[in-house]
């Protein structure tokens, strides 16, 4: 298979993650929409094609690692994780009922392929980087991926756990920053600018750093990850610029945080999800 056709499966396998995303939150009737789906492309290219991973064998001790720091975005992962099999994807439209194994934020004590339970934003990056380091020390060579959110990069403890990886030169470490520009309280420019940018602070704290031009574009994140694979002795940063809510037709226009649509406007936006997907289907 050439890599235009890689391409090709990867943009489908993103938009059955955004349409299932949708059917996901859909089932509570809210949730974190905006975070969820700004993810979809990167979900779709780690679990789609560059993570060593097993389904079968969820705790697979040498397979790649992918931390989800941004806890709330868990619809996004229960999609992704439906989607190749590790559970039966309809076991996810429970999320966040009583006794579920799909709570708003990802716990490995309850969902299959979680690989850390997250949260409390910030700690989800002090995990990674630990899980990192110890498969470093045990020679392993896979990877370790965290996502975290711009708004998220207000926490201090990312930037403790950017400067211990840097300083254990931790190369099988990937963060990708969901740089959607919005956080819970309106633009992350207005509530806490980064300054010269969220790039320009992985840099300065020792990071390799790649932007990602457009962060809801499967090719270019693809090129990003293999462009990072290179680096062996630093930790590599993905800036993905997206598009807080993107595909969701009643969040992407605001880039809406989380969302309580109405029924109507749930069946609008699901029914626009499958027509995309029936679209890039037909290509």
């Amino acid at each position: 298979m050439d890599k235009q056709q890689k391409m090709q499966q990867l943009r489908e396998f993103a938009a059955e993650i955004r349409l299932e995303t949708l059917k996901v939150i859909g089932s509570r009737g809210f949730g974190h929409v905006g975070g969820s789906m700004s993810m979809a492309d990167a979900m779709a290219v780690l679990y789609g094609e560059v993570m060593n991973i097993d389904p079968k064998n969820p705790r697979w001790e040498d397979r790649d690692w992918f931390v989800l720091s941004k806890g709330h975005g868990g619809p996004v992962m229960y999609a992704t994780l439906g989607l190749k099999g590790y559970y039966p994807m309809e076991n996810a439209y429970t999320l966040n009922q009583p006794g579920t194994d799909f709570p708003s934020h990802t716990d490995r004590n309850k969902t299959i392929g979680v690989d850390l339970t997250t949260g409390s934003l910030g700690q989800g990056m002090s995990e990674a980087v630990g899980a990192a380091l110890g498969n470093k020390v045990q020679g392993k060579t896979s990877h370790v991926f965290v996502a975290v959110g711009d708004g998220e990069c207000d926490e201090g403890q990312i930037w403790e756990a950017a400067q211990f990886a840097a300083h254990y030169k931790l190369g099988n470490l990937i963060c990708l920053v969901d740089d959607n520009k919005r956080q819970l309280d309106g633009t992350v420019e207005d509530v806490m600018s980064h300054g010269k940018g969220i790039g320009a602070k992985f840099d300065a704290f020792g990071w390799n750093v790649i932007n990602v031009e457009d962060g809801n574009d499967v090719e270019q994140i693809y090129d990003a990850i293999q462009a990072a694979y290179a680096v062996t002795d630093q930790p590599t940063a993905l800036i993905l610029n997206t598009k807080k809510g993107k595909g969701a037709t009643f969040a992407e226009p605001s880039g809406a945080h989380s969302s309580q649509p109405t029924q109507e406007q749930w069946d609008e936006a699901i029914a626009a999800s499958e027509a995309a997907l029936a679209e890039i289907r037909g290509k």
